[in-house]
């Protein structure tokens, strides 16, 4: 009888000192694993919250007419890998602070992520968009301010949404019809025009740049179909904007503008 309980006293503390060690172990081990899958998770969650941070640097610089410009990734190796956009790898959009004057331009590449271009520019401020679709890196097109002249003088802008939205450049018109004007969906930008002498220009019937009256917001449409003047977008804020319509007829190039109010 006392040999029984005596094996029964060892059996049950050896059982209680098994458990003892398998919850030492294992919880240790419990813990070392979540502590792992949390820092996992943390360093997912910084990585996506950078996902829209741009990876390239860009400057431009004015002297004399020749707009100097170069492209580097955030550790200062130069970019020399792009993918082409409308026929080109570079378009450089230059606008007055006023929204007035507009250029489209496309800077050579001189290699080791240069670029240059000549363009006499009157003093005042302007801003530049560089657009452009740098490989395997991420990038976001900002304005870019730079002034000419040392009394240059930035202006506020308000634009007034056009009652009618029909253009005349040089004899050429120009009508606009949009499918909405409101923001958050999706817009259709149907032209109407002589379609007679309408020539490809950057691989499509037309080319459309829209920027809001601040000029931050920077928008390059792409048509829905390349053989006719149709672009398709969408405003993701309510406000005045000024859409750049360009189109090539008999050879040359004529930029349309029109400012429009989304609600």
């Amino acid at each position: 009888m006392k040999k029984w309980v005596l094996a029964a006293f060892l059996y049950l503390a050896a059982a209680i000192g098994g458990f003892s060690i398998y919850e030492t172990f294992f919880q240790k081990d419990s813990n070392t694993t979540h502590e792992k899958m949390d820092g996992h998770s943390d360093d997912m969650m910084h990585h996506e919250s950078n996902v829209n941070e741009s990876e390239v640097k860009t400057d431009l610089k004015y002297q004399n007419g020749i707009i100097n410009i170069s492209i580097k990734d955030k550790s200062g190796i130069p970019v020399t890998k792009y993918e082409v956009n409308h026929e080109k790898i570079f378009h450089l959009i230059i606008v007055d602070d006023q929204l007035n004057q507009y250029y489209h331009l496309h800077p050579k590449n001189f290699g080791d992520g240069k670029f240059q271009i000549e363009r006499h520019l009157n003093d005042g401020s302007y801003k530049a968009f560089i657009d452009i679709k740098p490989k395997n890196l991420k990038y976001v097109v900002k304005p870019v301010q730079f002034q000419i002249g040392k009394n240059a003088v930035v202006h506020n802008v308000h634009l007034t949404p056009d009652t009618k939205l029909t253009k005349e450049v040089e004899g050429k018109t120009v009508t606009l019809n949009m499918s909405t004007h409101k923001a958050g969906q999706p817009v259709t930008l149907d032209f109407k025009l002589d379609k007679s002498n309408l020539e490809p220009y950057l691989g499509a019937m037309g080319h459309v740049v829209i920027l809001d009256e601040h000029g931050t917001t920077y928008l390059h449409v792409h048509p829905e179909k390349n053989d006719q003047p149709i672009f398709a977008t969408h405003f993701e804020n309510p406000g005045i904007y000024k859409v750049y319509a360009e189109f090539k007829q008999q050879g040359v190039v004529r930029v349309f503008p029109f400012v429009v109010k989304i609600n």
